[in-house]
């Protein structure tokens, strides 16, 4: 499953020269991170930034992934997991028919309590990243014009074809739980599909602490960081696409107070570490937490600096190399198309944008 695509060579007779070597080094990367350093680290024209965002469709990276998406618009046969579509498609039918669906898949069942987390029972490797849902997260994440035709015929392909796993919703739909329907939220905005009942849904999922678990469909539970910091950010997208509403605002706001009572990282009961390898930066986090994810959602909120995020930028600035880079850290398991960067313990190209853009914002802010 796994191979390169095709090597993005960038030309480098339309680098801006700038007296950074990281910055330098970050314009030698894919189009995905060219365009994003033009706009927020160097504040190029806005036609400089179009001209190079345009390139992810076709190079590199964003071309990569594009090229595996099936002529029904999937990727992998599936929503959330490959080869699920004719599972997804007879639930759909069962449950219509007022018939009960067919067991699940044994080889994407969810995880037993207990389970160690990433490791799926009998110790399988964490669930692939190949299908429909975590694809459109790349693709979106990497910036491929959200109005280009392959973008536009994907959301119509995908609005017709894909059906998620659990009760054979339809994609744009949602389902059940919490992370799924914000990252949900997140590709609707993108690619301009009204979402607005999935973030109902969320509304309605929010906890009496002010945070979301993902767990809570299935057993009691305390708001979850990784999946608060997942529905704010997918909040505060909807709120900008859409013109937003009090009800949202007041519900992101609640999500940013669960996280930062807790500095982003520290247990509210104890105020220890809540789990160390969130002070290790991946890439792409997928649906983990980090310090570095979740101090990127404030960056991208913008505004003033809350006093309460000193200690989690203090560690982003302490995991700079003496080059000036950041290394990419506790890579996730799961098969992927391809890698974007790599082995750990190498300079990233992503989590060295990603850091130097919520420095830039933090230090201006503060």
């Amino acid at each position: 499953m796994e191979s390169s695509p095709k090597k993005y060579e960038a030309d480098l007779s339309r680098t801006p020269r700038t007296v950074d070597p990281v910055v330098e080094w970050l314009l030698q990367g894919d189009p995905a991170i060219r365009w994003q350093v033009l706009r927020d680290l160097l504040d190029a024209s806005q036609d400089e930034v179009d001209a190079e965002r345009a390139r992810v469709e076709h190079a590199g990276w964003g071309a990569g992934l594009l090229a595996r998406r099936a002529p029904d618009g999937r990727w992998a046969d599936g929503a959330c997991f490959p080869d699920t579509a004719a599972f997804a498609e007879s639930t759909a039918r069962a449950l219509a028919g007022g018939e009960p669906p067919p067991p699940f898949p044994a080889a994407f069942a969810e995880p037993t309590p207990g389970a160690q987390p990433g490791v799926q029972p009998g110790g399988e490797p964490e669930q692939p990243w190949t299908a429909t849902y975590p694809v459109l997260l790349d693709l979106c994440h990497l910036g491929v014009p959200p109005d280009s035709a392959v973008m536009q015929e994907t959301a119509q392909l995908v609005a017709d074809n894909c059906r998620w796993e659990y009760d054979g919703l339809p994609f744009f739909a949602g389902e059940v739980d919490c992370c799924i329907n914000a990252g949900t939220i997140l590709i609707g905005n993108y690619l301009g599909v009204d979402v607005e009942p999935v973030v109902q849904r969320l509304l309605a999922d929010q906890m009496p602490d002010g945070g979301w678990n993902c767990w809570a469909e299935t057993r009691p539970a305390p708001g979850s960081f990784s999946s608060t910091l997942d529905v704010v950010d997918a909040l505060l997208r909807w709120e900008r696409h859409t013109g937003g509403s009090d009800e949202v605002h007041r519900a992101r706001h609640d999500g940013e107070e669960y996280l930062l009572q807790r500095s982003l990282f520290r247990s509210l009961r104890t105020g220890e570490v809540v789990d160390p390898r969130w002070l290790q930066f991946s890439y792409p986090p997928r649906g983990h937490y980090d310090l570095l994810k979740a101090a990127s959602y404030f960056a991208l909120r913008g505004g003033p600096a809350d006093p309460r995020l000193a200690e989690a930028i203090d560690h982003i600035r302490a995991k700079r190399q003496p080059d000036g880079r950041w290394l990419l850290e506790n890579t996730h398991p799961g098969a992927v198309h391809f890698r974007f960067e790599g082995p750990d313990g190498t300079p990233s190209r992503w989590n060295t944008l990603r850091a130097l853009r919520v420095l830039r914002w933090y230090d201006a802010a503060s």
